[in-house]
């Protein structure tokens, strides 16, 4: 675990001052960056990105938050960053440095009037996990171990100001306009503001856990609301391993294939069936114990809109982007096609949307699919390669609904943990979910 926090900068006025002081370290290393090309002949692109990368996650480690999370969402998707960025970025995932205990303590104390230790047994003073919203400590009361999940200070109230701050980082990282990205940074703002509400995360996660209880192979905690309140949030402990580390070591074929076909029926019974869908599949919120799959978050659940999940799973078909007419109108209500859009622009659109959505969607037009055959995420990277370095399609990005954003992360979080387990999954049954989304 990383060195504990004693303080994070609450005020608008501290955590802005943190992101100009960010932004100069980045623009001393470009400056030495450039110095020393100048004398070599040649610039080390590679040691640039990971001076930045350190520094920029260093700043967003002590706002954590939104600003913390922003750099988690961007770790997600391997194609948008540079490895540097996307490996140290990932990091906010499950090991971000932890608040040190007398800040714990004061915010039970703004919450329950108590002390950790009035309330339970015994607490653990320092985090078992600490991640970029809140961190969670271990306490016992009754025999009953409990993860105590305990919200960073400030996180709510700096949510908007932050990401406003934030928004040049991203934009320069991920090479688009700012006016482009507005609907989006929209819609992350408003599930940020979700994440950090720990009462509906409470209502979230019995109502999903009620729902979700019955599919087989799962594992879920007990939540209690005698012991949660606006900043904590508590639920009884899942013993067992991160997946991380789980699939690190030595497993049988059988066993990866087993968790790999849970987290594929579970993800599309949530949206085939709930139409929501936990949106947040990076490793640190998926346990193993027993061969079973526990999932300890859920915090950032998105409910799918009818109108957007019938389109969506209409393209998915493959015989459906076979159609010129079909994927035209399907396009528009997705607005992946503006009306504004002169002929040229929507032919280069249909044509990039149409092969990057074919290959995405393979799993879901086969019966089974290996998700260890690293050439498709081969694939999926070299054409993120080519549409990022596409000079037409540059001017073209940040296209879609709102909504492809945590649809967008989902998969990609999904389709990463598949890969990372070498799982072989039957996905026959999706094919007909498809069918009849149509």
């Amino acid at each position: 675990m990383s060195k504990e926090l004693d303080r994070i900068p609450i005020s608008k006025v501290k955590r802005a001052s943190k992101f100009v002081t960010t932004g100069a370290k980045v623009g001393v290393n470009y400056v030495k960056a450039y110095s020393k090309a100048a004398l070599s002949g040649k610039l080390d692109k590679e040691e640039l990105d990971h001076e930045n990368a350190s520094d920029i996650y260093n700043s967003l480690s002590e706002l954590k938050g939104s600003a913390l999370k922003m750099a988690q969402l961007l770790s997600m998707d391997q194609n948008v960053l540079p490895k540097a960025y996307s490996d140290k970025f990932a990091l906010a995932q499950y090991s971000a440095p932890p608040l040190s205990y007398p800040l714990v303590r004061k915010t039970f104390k703004e919450n329950f009037g108590k002390d950790p230790g009035e309330l339970f047994e015994s607490f653990s003073k320092s985090a078992s996990n600490a991640a970029s919203m809140g961190q969670v400590h271990r306490a016992k009361k009754d025999g009953q171990l409990f993860a105590v999940k305990v919200q960073y200070p400030g996180v709510a109230n700096s949510i908007k100001s932050d990401l406003k701050l934030a928004k040049p980082f991203a934009l320069k990282l991920m090479k688009v306009k700012g006016k482009e990205v507005e609907p989006y940074m929209k819609e992350v703002e408003e599930k940020l503001l979700e994440e950090a509400n720990y009462e509906l995360e409470l209502q979230q996660s019995l109502d999903f856990v009620d729902k979700c209880n019955h599919l087989p192979n799962l594992l879920f905690p007990k939540y209690f609301k005698e012991y949660s309140a606006p900043q904590i949030l508590t639920m009884s402990w899942l013993e067992g391993e991160p997946i991380g580390e789980w699939m690190k070591k030595e497993q049988s074929q059988a066993d990866r294939d087993k968790l790999g076909q849970t987290l594929w029926d579970f993800y599309m019974y949530q949206m085939h069936k709930l139409r929501m869908m936990h949106a947040d599949p990076h490793p640190g919120n998926f346990i193993i114990k027993d061969n079973k799959l526990g999932v300890i978050d859920f915090g950032c659940i998105k409910n799918i809109p009818e109108d957007f999940y019938k389109s969506y799973f209409e393209l998915a078909r493959h015989e459906v982007l076979s159609d010129a007419a079909r994927v035209d109108t399907l396009f528009r209500e997705l607005e992946i096609i503006r009306s504004s859009d002169p002929d040229k622009d929507v032919k280069v659109v249909t044509d990039m949307f149409t092969n990057l959505i074919r290959l995405l969607s393979r799993p879901f037009n086969q019966s089974n699919f290996d998700f260890g055959d690293d050439a498709f995420f081969t694939e999926i990277f070299q054409m993120g390669e080519l549409i990022s370095k596409d000079p037409e399609m540059s001017r073209l990005q940040a296209r879609g609904s709102r909504h492809f954003i945590y649809f967008n992360r989902t998969f990609f979080g999904l389709y990463n943990i598949l890969n990372a387990l070498k799982a072989k999954v039957n996905t026959s049954s999706t094919k007909d979910y498809l069918k009849l989304a149509s």
